[in-house]
C-alpha cells in the first residue's frame, strides 16, 4: 500500500485501519517494512486504538525522509485482553513531495497458548478455564498467561508491583544521584526510552523509568530499594521484572542483593547500552542465608538519548522479612564483615573448600567459577573480578607474578623495573601527555583510573605480566571485554595469554600505535579449566608510548549448572543432561560442553 496524493489542501490525514482483533497472548509481535523516501515526505505513525480507552496509543512512528530503501519495523504489543485495532495515520501539512508504503505485515506469536490434555510436573501449572499449560515461573508476575487470570489469581500482593499506584513497597536510595521516575506514555524525548508501559501495552499505564536529559550527568545513578526478606533457606526465591533500556545514549542497568544494610551488595546481573524499543523479562534466582534486600540501579550515558524503562517487579517463592526491621550495618569501629581468622567447625575433605561464614563444604572446583556457592560468596573472594574498573584504586585481584617474586630480595631495584601500576590522567608529567591516556575510559575524566605499562622503566623487549588468580571452570560463551589505549610512535605490544600448568598460549595481540583513543576489544574463551588470563606489555624501542587497559569484564563466564527439571521446547538437551536454547546447535560453539550440541548426527 502506498500514498498518491492528489489535492493541496493545507492538512490532510490517510488512514489506514487493521481489522478488530479480540485478544492477543504475551509474547504477541507485529513487524512490517515501510518506505519514507522523498524531500517533503514527512511523518506517519501507527497507533493502537483500545476498546474503552479515548486515548490512542502511538506504537511507532517514522519522522522524515529514510532514504530510498525499505525498512523494517519490529513491535511488541505483549498481552492485550481487549478488543483492539490499528490505525496507521500519514499526515500531510499542505507540502508533500515522495512516496509513503508498507508491505508485508506480519503477526507472531499472538496467540494464547494451546489447551492441554494433560499437565504433569513440578515446575508447570494447569490453566483453570483455558486448560493451557505452563511454566511455574510464569505464576504471579503480573501478565495474565493463561488468557483466563488463573495464574495471577491468590498471589501475594506485597510480592509485586506494577507501578499503577505508586511505589508499592519498594523505595527510592537516599545515597545516590537522582530518583526514578514514574510516568504514564512515551518518555519526553525523542527516539529514546518505552512508548508504553509493560502492564497494560497502553499509553494509560504507569511504569518507572531514568530521565537521562540536563541536568543529570555522565554515570549519574538512581537506585530502587526492595523490601526486605527472610533468608531463602532451601527454596530459591526467584526475581523477575521488566526492563526497556532504547537509545543511542542508553548506558547500563544492574541488580544488587545486599545483607547488610549500608553496602551497595554483590551484583547479581547487569546490563549495557541499547537493546531496542521492547520491554525484555529477565529472572533471576536469589539464595541468601541472611534477610536480604535487592537494589535496582540505572546509570545515565553520555547524552540525552538514555532513557531506562522498569516495569513490573515480581518475587515468586520469597518471603516477607517479619516485620519492617533494618538490615545490619557496617561498624566504623569493628570491622563487622571481615573474614574469621580461623575457619569454622568442618568436616571438609583436601579437595573441598570450607565456605567462611557457614563451615558448609563446596567442591574445590566450584572456587573462583564466576558462581557464588557459598551463602556469604566466600569461594568467590580471592578470585579475579568479574567487572574491574580500577576506580577504588584496587586491582580487583589481579597480580605481578614476577614482582612478587623480586621483592624478596631487591625491592630496591623494583622502582626502575618495567611494570604494570594505576595511573591517570590528571598527574601526569609533562613529556609524558603525548603518548598516555588523559583520560580513563570508565569515567572519561582526568579524575578516573587505568592500568598501564610505564615504557619509562626498563628496556627495549622487556615484559610485563598481570596475571588472575586461578579460575577452576568458565562457560562456553565465556569472553573477555576489555578497553585498551596504546598511543606513541614507539610503543611496544599487548597481549593477551593464556596460561594452565606450564602451557602458555596467546589468545589475542597487538602491536604498534592505534592511535589516541580507547579501542575496545573482545576476546573468546569458551570452556577452559584450571587457568589463568595473562595480559603482558612488551616494552619498545623507546619510552614514546605506554600500553593501557581499562574497564576488564568477564561476560557469561559462569559454568553451566545442571537442572533438575526436564528442558522446555524451546531447549536442546545435551548428553551431559544440560539445556541449551535451541539457538545454540551447530553454531560452532561447544555450548553443551561435551560437544553434544554440534555433532553431525544433528
Amino acid at each position: 500500500m502506498f500514498i498518491l496524493k492528489k489535492s493541496n489542501s493545507i492538512s490532510q490525514i490517510a488512514r489506514l485501519r487493521s481489522p478488530k482483533f479480540r485478544q492477543t497472548g504475551s509474547n504477541c509481535t507485529l513487524s512490517f517494512w515501510y518506505y519514507n523516501y522523498g524531500q517533503s515526505v514527512g511523518a506517519a505513525e501507527l497507533q493502537l486504538l483500545v476498546d474503552g480507552l479515548k486515548q490512542p496509543t502511538v506504537l511507532w512512528r517514522t519522522y522524515y525522509n529514510e532514504g530510498n530503501q525499505w525498512l523494517k519495523a519490529v513491535i511488541q504489543l505483549g498481552r492485550l485482553p481487549h478488543p483492539f485495532q490499528f490505525s496507521l495515520d500519514k499526515i500531510s501539512l499542505g507540502v508533500y513531495e515522495g512516496v509513503s508504503a508498507i508491505d508485508d505485515i506480519r503477526f507472531e506469536n499472538c496467540a494464547l497458548p494451546p489447551p492441554a490434555l494433560s499437565c504433569e510436573g513440578p515446575n508447570r501449572f494447569w490453566c483453570r478455564d483455558t486448560k493451557a499449560c505452563i511454566d511455574s515461573l510464569l505464576l504471579c508476575d503480573l501478565v495474565d498467561d493463561c488468557g483466563d487470570g488463573s495464574d495471577e489469581d491468590s498471589c501475594d500482593l506485597d510480592l509485586q508491583c506494577n507501578f499503577e499506584n505508586g511505589l508499592c513497597n519498594w523505595e527510592q536510595d537516599v545515597q545516590d544521584d537522582f530518583d526514578w521516575i514514574r510516568i504514564q506514555g512515551p518518555t519526553p524525548t525523542v527516539n529514546t526510552g518505552p512508548l508504553k508501559d509493560h502492564t497494560t501495552g497502553t499509553a494509560r499505564g504507569h511504569y518507572l523509568y531514568l530521565e537521562s536529559s540536563e541536568p543529570r550527568q555522565f554515570r549519574d545513578k538512581a537506585v530502587l530499594l526492595s523490601p526486605l526478606f527472610n533468608p531463602s533457606g532451601y527454596r530459591t526465591c526467584v526475581f523477575r521484572f521488566h526492563y526497556h533500556m532504547f537509545g543511542k545514549e542508553v548506558y547500563k542497568l544492574s541488580v544488587f542483593q545486599r545483607t547488610v544494610s549500608n553496602t551497595k551488595g554483590w551484583l547479581l546481573w547487569y546490563k549495557f547500552g541499547n537493546q531496542e524499543n521492547r520491554w525484555i523479562r529477565q529472572t533471576l534466582f536469589i539464595s541468601s542465608s541472611k534477610p536480604f534486600q535487592i537494589l535496582v540501579k540505572g546509570i545515565v550515558g553520555d547524552g540525552f538519548t538514555g532513557d531506562i524503562g522498569l516495569d513490573d517487579v515480581s518475587f515468586l517463592g520469597c518471603t516477607l522479612y517479619n516485620g519492617k526491621r533494618n538490615l545490619p550495618t557496617i561498624s566504623t569501629t569493628t570491622s563487622g564483615t571481615s573474614v574469621p581468622a580461623t575457619l569454622p567447625m568442618n568436616n571438609c575433605t583436601e579437595k573441598e573448600f570450607v565456605c567462611r561464614a557457614s563451615g558448609h563444604c563446596i567442591q574445590r572446583t566450584k572456587k573462583c567459577d564466576f558462581r557464588p556457592d557459598c551463602s556469604d560468596k566466600s569461594d568467590e573472594s580471592a578470585c579475579v573480578m568479574e567487572v574491574c574498573d580500577f576506580e577504588d584504586k584496587d586491582l580487583c585481584g589481579w597480580h605481578q607474578p614476577a614482582l612478587e617474586q623480586m621483592l624478596g630480595d631487591y625491592s630496591i631495584l623494583i622502582t626502575k623495573t618495567f611494570k604494570w601500576q594505576l595511573g591517570r590522567g590528571a598527574n601526569l608529567y609533562p613529556e609524558e601527555e603525548q603518548h598516555c591516556p588523559l583520560t580513563d575510559h570508565t569515567t572519561c575524566t582526568e579524575e578516573g583510573w587505568y592500568l598501564f605499562a610505564d615504557s619509562s622503566n626498563g628496556e627495549f623487549g622487556h615484559t610485563a605480566d598481570i596475571a588472575t588468580p586461578v579460575i577452576s571452570l568458565t562457560g562456553p560463551r565465556c569472553k573477555i571485554i576489555f578497553w585498551n589505549h596504546m598511543n606513541g610512535s614507539t610503543i611496544g605490544s599487548l597481549e593477551v595469554l593464556y596460561k594452565s600448568g606450564n602451557k602458555t598460549s596467546k589468545l589475542w595481540t597487538q602491536t604498534g600505535s592505534q592511535g589516541p583513543q580507547w579501542n575496545r576489544a573482545e576476546v573468546f574463551l569458551g570452556i577452559r579449566s584450571n587457568f589463568q588470563v595473562i595480559f603482558r606489555a612488551k616494552h619498545g624501542v623507546s619510552y614514546m608510548g605506554d600500553v593501557a587497559v581499562d574497564d576488564i569484564t568477564f561476560e557469561d563466564c559462569s559454568p553451566l549448572l545442571i537442572s533438575d527439571k526436564p528442558c522446555t521446547s524451546e531447549e536442546f538437551m545435551c548428553a551431559n543432561k544440560y539445556c541449551i536454547p535451541k539457538n545454540n546447535l551447530c553454531d560452532f560453539v561447544n555450548d553443551c560442553e561435551d560437544n553434544s550440541d554440534e555433532s553431525p548426527s544433528i
